[in-house]
Order: structure tokens, then C-alpha cells, then sequence
């Protein structure tokens, strides 16, 4: 929660979140599917009782000033986040039918991607209106995207990021989403994405990158 509020106050435009399902049928956040590598924990999130994940230390791997913070519910970040910032959903975990319904009792679904995968055509037929957000991974699979999901946002990674995948996508008038975490998350990494039509940039500096988009008159 500590990093989601920060990226609030750096004015971001999205928060991402790794959704998953405790045993015991709560959506959880959570990147890994153990809580060993950021936790004081160990064990599987889908074997655990909410609680137990709840009693764990979520904060005091990244500092001793987060020491004592928990693993966030899905339901805590929806709240969090109406009215202030919109949010990219990565499925990790979840039925189609446990996220459309958390998504919409908290008034988000004009305000959310969702990164879904194999559940990504369920989710379109409980609710239109969310926005999909499939991996276009090659060429023949962007075709298949375009065709058959008509998704409204497609998302890139370092090894689809090609002249001829990105026009398939950009043509059929969806949004393109690209990953420039790692060597590429910085100024000429950056500028290359919207060089060639990013219209979303994931990153690890969201405050540089939103400086960087003030400085060149991308964003107000």
C-alpha cells in the first residue's frame, strides 16, 4: 500500500496489481505465488488461510520503515485507488466472475486494464465493458487478438515490440501498452516507445517517467 499511495502522489496514471486467491476464497495481492521471497513467511498464497497471509511482514524486506505492512487485499486497492488512479490488473490467480464482481461493486470498471490471459474472452462476456489488456507475444497471436477479442488495449513486452505487430494492433484501433522495466526504463527508452506509437509505458520510475512526459509535452 505504501508504494501504491506513492505512485498516487508522483501522479501516475496506473498502479499494477498481481491478483491471487487464498485458500480460503479472498483475492489477495501477491506477485510470486509464495509469500517466501517478499514476506517473513514461507509457503503457497493458494494454500494459505487468509489470515495467516494476513499476519505475515509484507514491508520489512524493503526497509525497516516498512516493517509491519501487510499483504493488501484486492478489495483495500479498489478503494484506495477510485477517484484517484486507475488500475492495470494482472491475473494471476482469480475466476473471471470473482474479479468482474470486485471490480464492479467498487465502481472501477471504467478505471481498470486487465492483463488476463487465458480469461480474457470469460471476462468479455460477463462484462463488455472492461477493458482486456491480452499479451501479443507474435504475430500470428496479435491476429488472433485483433480477430477474436477485439481487444481495446494490447499490451508489448522487450521481444514483441516489432514494427509489424505493433501496426496490426495500433490499425485494428486498439491502445498499445508497452514493458520498459529494466535496461530500457530511461529517458531514450522512453522516447523510442512513443517514437513508435506506445500510448502506456510500464516502468519502475513512474516519478522520472511522469517528469519526463511533463518535460516534453506529453502530459500536462
Amino acid at each position: 500500500m505504501p508504494a501504491f499511495e506513492e505512485a498516487i502522489r508522483l501522479g501516475a496514471d496506473y498502479i499494477e496489481v498481481d491478483v491471487r486467491t487464498t485458500a480460503d476464497g479472498k483475492l489477495i495481492l501477491s506477485h510470486d505465488a509464495t509469500v517466501n521471497r517478499c514476506t517473513n513467511g514461507q509457503g503457497e498464497v493458494s494454500k494459505m488461510a487468509f489470515e495467516e497471509l494476513r499476519a505475515l511482514d509484507a514491508g520489512v524486506k524493503s526497509g525497516p520503515e516498512f516493517a509491519g505492512t501487510k499483504m493488501p487485499t484486492f478489495d483495500e486497492v479498489l478503494d484506495l485507488a477510485r477517484g484517484k488512479i486507475n488500475v492495470y490488473v494482472d491475473v494471476k490467480s482469480v475466476t473471471a466472475k470473482e474479479l468482474v464482481t470486485h471490480i464492479r461493486e467498487h465502481g472501477m470498471s471504467d478505471h481498470v486494464v486487465i492483463y488476463s490471459g487465458r480469461i480474457s474472452k470469460e471476462i468479455q462476456q460477463l462484462d463488455p465493458k472492461l477493458k482486456i489488456m491480452p499479451e501479443s507475444s507474435n504475430l500470428e497471436i496479435v491476429h488472433r487478438i485483433v480477430d477474436e477479442l477485439h481487444a481495446p488495449v494490447i499490451a508489448f513486452g522487450a521481444g514483441d515490440w516489432k514494427p509489424e505487430i505493433i501496426k496490426v494492433a495500433k490499425d485494428s484501433g486498439a491502445q498499445v501498452y508497452v514493458d520498459r522495466m529494466g535496461p530500457t526504463d530511461n529517458p531514450a527508452g522512453w522516447q523510442s516507445a512513443i517514437d513508435d506509437g506506445a500510448d502506456g509505458i510500464q516502468t519502475d520510475r513512474p516519478g522520472e517517467l511522469v517528469k519526463y512526459l511533463r518535460e516534453k509535452g506529453y502530459r500536462k
